[in-house]
């Protein structure tokens, strides 16, 4: 199986990869068949440890090497290259928040009706796990670009780690929505489907990344800032607006250190 998927080409690998990622939101999701209501103390814990994965994700995996790599291409210094790419990556998410129409999972006030509550909840994950899918496709791309910086176990290490952060996002979404009256059937596969979009976007990443090697790391930079911009607009606070924000920043704690920890030991 090894050697079989390192046969493979970078876009396959990382559509399996994402794969991996939507599979572990699913099983969040599956939770409603099995518990009524999950205690606010385990769901924060679980968004705080998320966002300290991809905190760490976003510097080891992302960041790093796009230094790097922009240093061996000597074209514009590596911090210019970084920042630009870095900031671009956290203006998308930015204007997607703001001109397409979503809500949070913990928001449990509000006029909308029950279908307009979930379409926006489902938007709101699947707006998270855009740059997520995009960074394990980069990720993968850079690998087959043939950067020194790039490594396999390094791209792996980073859907591991996504997919980690990714179960609490399957249960923030189908939770909320069972919560709100809707069956265990619907209520999961709202939750699976705010993943769908990870495989599309690391497709999207790989490819680009194949076609176009000089943008390698602006597209690194650009997936890191846009994870961060996710982690410090909607993983942070909604992992402490119950109160418990020391839980928060144990989990995010731990959460940084196990996926430093994967991405430097296997990278």
């Amino acid at each position: 199986m090894k050697e079989w998927f390192l046969e493979q080409s970078p876009i396959i690998q990382a559509l399996l990869a994402t794969t991996f990622t939507w599979g572990v939101t699913a099983l969040g999701a599956a939770s409603v068949f099995f518990v009524k209501k999950v205690k606010e103390k385990l769901m924060d814990f679980m968004l705080g440890f998320a966002g300290g994965v991809m905190i760490a994700a976003s510097y080891w995996s992302l960041l790093s090497p796009a230094i790097e790599m922009a240093q061996d291409d000597n074209v514009l210094p590596a911090w210019l290259v970084a920042a630009i790419g870095f900031l671009l990556g956290g203006l998308f998410i930015f204007l997607l928040n703001k001109y397409m129409p979503h809500t949070h999972p913990s928001d449990k006030n509000g006029k909308k009706s029950g279908k307009q509550r979930s379409f926006l909840l489902v938007m709101a994950i699947t707006l998270h796990n855009f740059p997520e899918g995009l960074a394990v496709g980069v990720a993968f791309g850079a690998v087959a670009a043939g950067y020194d910086t790039a490594s396999l176990a390094g791209a792996i290490a980073l859907a591991i780690g996504i997919g980690l952060q990714n179960f609490p996002e399957g249960v923030a979404v189908s939770m909320p929505l069972r919560r709100d009256g809707m069956s265990r059937t619907k209520s999961f596969m709202y939750g699976q489907s705010s993943a769908l979009v990870e495989p599309v976007a690391g497709v999207i990443g790989a490819a680009a990344v194949g076609l176009m090697k000089p943008i390698l790391p602006y597209a690194l930079a650009f997936a890191a800032g846009a994870m961060i911009f996710v982690v410090a607009e909607e993983v942070i606070p909604g992992s402490q607006e119950n109160g418990n924000k020391d839980l928060s920043a144990v989990s995010l704690m731990i959460g940084f250190t196990i996926m430093m920890t994967l991405d430097v030991a296997l990278g």
